[in-house]
């Protein structure tokens, strides 16, 4: 039964890097998994206020059928202000809501973070992993995943340098171990 990988980019840009990214690894999850990229830039913001019948945004019920039906997670997400990007912390709040109905919990997680500067979206790789316990997403560890300088990592036809591409395999090696072993 193959098994299904929603993907979450936490930049809206048309052509950003963690998009690139995004599809790179979506092009590495091996023979019986598949990728779902899940849209998030037209999410509402999350007001308690439209969690009730008749006012809930048609667009928060597809979004938590969508992250119902994955099997695992992986967040692809640039540092804003040393932290997560609006976008994506407001998917995460949509998707734990109404209190006592996550569509989060129990999923294997992944967090990449992509920057221009060296580290590497430090700060928003460590504030997503911070939700992420709260959210019950158990989260790879090791080997840590933040992609920095990364418009030195791709030519200007939009190709991710090889040895680059060796370490995001190995980063999809390991989390499809951790994925098996979880969900065993």
């Amino acid at each position: 039964m193959t098994k299904t990988i929603g993907i979450f980019v936490g930049s809206l840009r048309k052509d950003s890097y963690n998009k690139l990214v995004a599809k790179k690894f979506a092009e590495l999850l091996p023979e019986g998994y598949e990728a779902k990229f899940i849209e998030i830039g037209n999410l509402p913001f999350y007001n308690e206020d439209l969690e009730v019948e008749g006012k809930v945004p048609e667009e928060w019920t597809r979004f938590r059928e969508e992250v119902k039906s994955v099997d695992g997670v992986y967040f692809v997400s640039p540092e804003y202000n040393r932290s997560v990007p609006a976008v994506l912390k407001n998917a995460l709040d949509v998707g734990s809501r109404p209190m006592g109905s996550s569509v989060w919990g129990g999923k294997p997680g992944l967090v990449v973070t992509v920057s221009p500067g060296g580290p590497g979206g430090f700060g928003a790789n460590h504030h997503l992993r911070q939700s992420l316990v709260f959210l019950d997403v158990p989260t790879l560890q090791q080997p840590e995943a933040y992609i920095g300088g990364i418009m030195n990592l791709v030519d200007k036809d939009g190709n991710i340098a090889d040895n680059t591409v060796q370490f995001f395999q190995m980063i999809t090696d390991k989390y499809i171990q951790f994925f098996e072993k979880l969900t065993k």
